[in-house]
């Protein structure tokens, strides 16, 4: 059992995804976060920061372009599901019990967060945990044109994945020892991440209650 435990973390730690996994699990990984709704969980920023730096190494043999090539593939692809998910189970959503991997807040945070910003939440979103998750599976429930949200998604994934990957792979460069110093950047990623969207939250559950008052 606590084996199994260490396990699970350990599959949650970007470095060990890719030493373990390699590019095989890094491209499945990065497709189920960005649109299955239980992949919400997957650490996709940190997980994208960390292949940068690992790109060209014994860990991560590829090209970094090719890389980003193949990741941003993933990311489109992964979305489109997710769109494609919510348009047939909207209603399914709707009545759906909370559970781990399903809470009603999740989708209530991606519904504000479109609200605020429109078709660009596709391209913003991008650099929030559990948006980018729901906001593709709220834009089928709500039947968004699929045109103009694939251009919007095509946008959004190329720029998380540039932006995220070559962050990494410079850095990586420019401090080759920073490979010795991966979890405490994986544990900073992940806090940076976390702050806008508790803000969001918030945000929506306040909004939330001040309806409830009226």
């Amino acid at each position: 059992m606590i084996s199994t435990a260490f396990l699970f973390v350990d599959l949650l730690n970007p470095e060990e995804i890719i030493k373990w996994g390699g590019l095989a699990l890094l491209l499945f990984i990065i497709f189920a976060e960005t649109g299955l709704f239980f992949g919400f969980f997957l650490p996709g920023d940190s997980l994208l920061f960390i292949a940068g730096i690992l790109s060209d190494t014994e860990y991560l043999s590829v090209n970094v372009w090719m890389l980003v090539l193949l990741l941003t593939v993933c990311a489109v692809a992964g979305t489109c599901v997710g769109y494609g998910f919510g348009r047939w189970a909207e209603n399914y959503l709707k009545n759906r019990k909370e559970n781990f991997f399903y809470k009603k807040k999740y989708m209530e945070v991606a519904q504000d967060f479109y609200k605020r910003y429109g078709m660009t939440a596709f391209i913003m979103g991008r650099f929030l945990p559990i948006v980018r998750t729901f906001v593709p599976i709220l834009a089928g429930m709500v039947r968004i044109d699929f045109g103009k949200f694939f251009f919007f998604n095509a946008v959004g994934a190329a720029t998380w994945i540039i932006v995220m990957v070559m962050a990494g792979h410079l850095l990586g460069n420019a401090f080759p020892t920073i490979t010795e110093h991966l979890e405490i950047i994986v544990g900073g990623m992940v806090l940076i991440t976390t702050i806008p969207l508790v803000i969001s939250w918030q945000r929506n559950r306040n909004s939330f209650g001040k309806n409830e008052v009226k």
